[in-house]
């Protein structure tokens, strides 16, 4: 079963923007599908680095937007953003450290890392850049 699933609400009103989250939600799933199996370490340290790598892009490609755009609540999201990558580096990190106990927080995490700032900053920056 997915962790998360795309909502009409999660849109941005931008195709580009829009398409990035849907597949983010795609990797956070294959990654919480793996950590239902028995640790493979290698598979959840690539399936991580690849969400990291990919949402660092998506989130340069957000703030041009929301510049470009003079948005109101620039700094405040992108600061958002810098806390989700720091706390990301933080899940990466215990799970290299130790992988069972890394699996359990990265389980329990996921989605609220993922979910509050779509349902915050993003549903905010929807209102002024929608469509």
């Amino acid at each position: 079963m997915a962790l998360l699933e795309w909502k009409p609400e999660y849109s941005v009103g931008n195709d580009s923007i829009d398409h990035e989250h849907q597949q983010m939600i795609q990797q956070i799933n294959t990654l919480y599908e793996q950590l239902d199996k028995p640790v493979d370490t290698e598979t959840v340290e690539a399936v991580l680095g690849k969400i990291h790598v990919d949402i660092s892009a998506h989130f340069a490609l957000e703030e041009l937007l929301m510049r470009e755009a003079s948005y109101i609540e620039y700094e405040a999201h992108k600061n958002d953003h810098e806390d989700l990558l720091d706390q990301l580096h933080d899940l990466m990190y215990s799970f290299i450290d130790n992988p069972e106990t890394g699996q359990k927080l990265l389980k329990s995490q996921l989605s609220d890392w993922f979910g509050r700032h779509f349902a915050s900053f993003d549903a905010r920056l929807h209102r002024q850049l929608g469509k």
